[in-house]
Parts: structure tokens; sequence; C-alpha cells
């Protein structure tokens, strides 16, 4: 039996994508651990089919959390025994590198996200240096990798002549439960993050006559709380804060739209397939999102969602404003979305996933 390790720097309890990869794999036949951080606000752990494992740091954030955490994770890794390692995005890929080549086994790359294309990267010169020299540097040593979308991995092509498979980041098809809705509210959950459009969003909001309804945390957030403030719609805006998947799950099946707007800003964006495009058409949800390649592609075969060239307030509050009024669009899209999660589910997607993982091992 195989033993596979992931590593991440988040907290595990809140990562849809890597408990629906590590459970896959470990229901197949795999031993898998899953290592991330622990935080003072972490939950306790539930038990899953695969191991887990969180490490504290002293540091919390900015340069000194990486060097910390980085250190501690390549010393956890030295002295277990595993058969391949896979490291999550570029912020644990150093570690991995090294661990691979002492312990002469397989090493992967799973590229959540393009991260030298994230604004909070590509707009900071020295930090996006920093991480454009860790990405030249190992990205090419990983023969092996995949990623979220078809786009990023032209660009790994592009940049480095890596040939990764593409394992979108689709939600596990289960029942669904219609809710009687007592209020219409919009939902966006996610990571709130820079280039999420909140500064378009929040003062769209002075125009749509119902709730947002935010589900989610990140490096963006106080930031968030002072445009709430000073657009003053407070009684419009309700933070959730990070939410378990099965939470999240209760709340998305009594919203009424999606949010998914982004900014052109940073080629990640551009180029990305974030899992909550998915999430939205489980949960029976039209969605405003953006007139991007990925988006572009799936709302032809399947037209779940309402797509922008731009994100101006305006523009935003007429989209939102028109599917709450137009109940023969919104109706059409809400069954194409009951459709389209038939075919754009975790079960279909997984088969790839498990062909990568064998490919790799008999290789």
């Amino acid at each position: 039996m195989k033993k596979i390790f992931f590593t991440v720097t988040n907290d595990l309890s809140y990562d849809q994508r890597m408990q629906r990869i590590c459970s896959s794999l470990a229901e197949n036949g795999y031993m898998v651990t899953l290592v991330g951080r622990k935080l003072s606000s972490s939950l306790p752990l539930q038990q899953k089919r695969f191991q887990q494992k969180r490490l504290r740091c002293f540091f919390k954030k900015g340069k000194l959390f990486y060097a910390e955490y980085n250190l501690r994770l390549f010393f956890f890794l030295l002295f277990r025994k595993m058969d391949a390692v896979c490291a999550i995005d570029l912020d644990t890929i150093l570690p991995c590198l090294y661990i691979s080549k002492w312990k002469k086994i397989p090493r992967i790359y799973d590229a959540h996200e393009l991260f030298t294309g994230l604004k909070e990267v590509a707009t900071r010169p020295l930090i996006r240096k920093i991480w454009t020299w860790v990405e030249k540097k190992a990205a090419p040593q990983y023969k092996y990798g995949y990623t979220v979308s078809a786009s990023i991995a032209d660009e790994f092509n592009k940049r480095y002549g890596v040939k990764y498979a593409t394992i979108r980041n689709m939600t596990k098809l289960r029942e669904f439960t219609e809710q009687p809705l007592p209020e219409k509210f919009l939902l966006y959950q996610g990571a709130v993050n820079e280039a999420r459009a909140f500064e378009q969003l929040i003062p769209a909001m002075k125009q749509i006559n119902c709730k947002l309804v935010i589900c989610g945390d990140g490096n963006f957030m106080n930031q968030l709380k002072e445009l709430i403030r000073q657009n003053g719609i407070e009684n419009k805006v309700e933070l959730k804060g990070m939410l378990s998947p099965d939470d999240l799950w209760t709340i998305s099946q009594k919203a009424t739209i999606g949010m998914g707007v982004a900014e052109n800003t940073g080629i990640n964006q551009y180029l990305a397939l974030p899992n909550k495009f998915f999430d939205y058409i489980h949960a029976g949800l039209p969605q405003i999102a953006m007139n991007f390649p990925e988006y572009q592609q799936l709302n032809k075969q399947f037209e779940v969602a309402i797509l922008l060239d731009d994100i101006s307030p305006e523009r935003i509050a007429g989209a939102v404003n028109n599917l709450l009024q137009n109940d023969v669009l919104y109706n059409r899209l809400r069954q194409n979305c009951f459709q389209a999660r038939q075919v754009l589910n975790w079960q279909q997607e997984e088969k790839k996933l498990l062909d990568f993982y064998q490919s790799v091992f008999h290789s």
C-alpha cells in the first residue's frame, strides 16, 4: 500500500479540495497523510479515512511564518516513511523538493492556483521576486503535477515545459434538499482576499434590495469591514466567517444567487476555475461570474451564470437585479444547474485523480 504525504499551510478543517482528494485516494487503497497548520482558532479535527497532522508555529503570517513553517515541515517529513510527497502550491514546494531528493521518492505539485499571478503577490515587487524565484527553482523539477484549470496547466507548460494534468476542483454530488426561502439573499463563499472585487460589490449592494451573506475569511477582511461601514450597509451584509463544509452546504441551499465576481488583476484570477463556481451549481444557484476563459467555456455548455465583462458597481447591481426580477431567466439557469451537477461533480473528476496517481507509481 503506497503512502503519500500532502502538505498545505492552511487549516485542514476548511480545505474542501484536500479533503476530497485525500478521501478519494484513501478509499482507493492509498495510505494518506495531510499536513497543515494549527491556529489558536482551529476546530478539533474530524475523523477521516486519512491521517491528519497540524503543525503549530510561533509566527502567524508574513515571511517569518513561511520560513518557520517550511523548516518545521521539512523536519516533520524527514522522519516519516513515505512513497511520494505532494506539495500544494508554492508555499510548501521547497521542503517537498528537498525531502523527495533525500528519500529518492516521486514528488508531485498540486497547484491550486498560479501563485505568482495572485494580486497580493504580483503587485508587491519584493514579494513577487521571492515567489518567482521559488517557482523558477522548484516547478521545473516537478515532473508530476496537476492543477485546477486547463488554462493554468497551459501557463505552466509555457513557462517551464512541464505537462501538468487538469483535475478541477469539483463538488461531490450529494442529495439536494429544496429549502423554503423565507428571504432572498446573495451568497459569497471563499477566501476574503484581494482581487475578489469587494471594492465594487459592496457599493453595488446599495442598489440591491436584499442581503449579502459572506462565508469565509482572509487577508482583506479588515478592509471589507471598513468598506461596509463607509457605504453604510451594515444592515445588508452578514459576515459568517469560516464555516465547515457541511454548514456551508446548508446555507448555500437556502441562498438565491451566488456571487463569483473578481478583478482581472494578476493572471491567476483570469485563468482560474475556483471551487465556488461548482459549489454554486450544486446548490442550484444561478451565479454572477466573470467572462474569463474557463467560466466562458463551461457556461457555453450549461448556461448557469451571468458573465460580466466589467465589475463596476452599476454593472454588478444591474446583473443581480435582473436575476432577482426576471423569473424566466432565473428559473432557466437554476434548472440548468441541476442538470450540470450530474456531469460536473467530484465522482466523475476523481477518476482523473486515480489515473494520475496510478501513472506516478507505475511509470
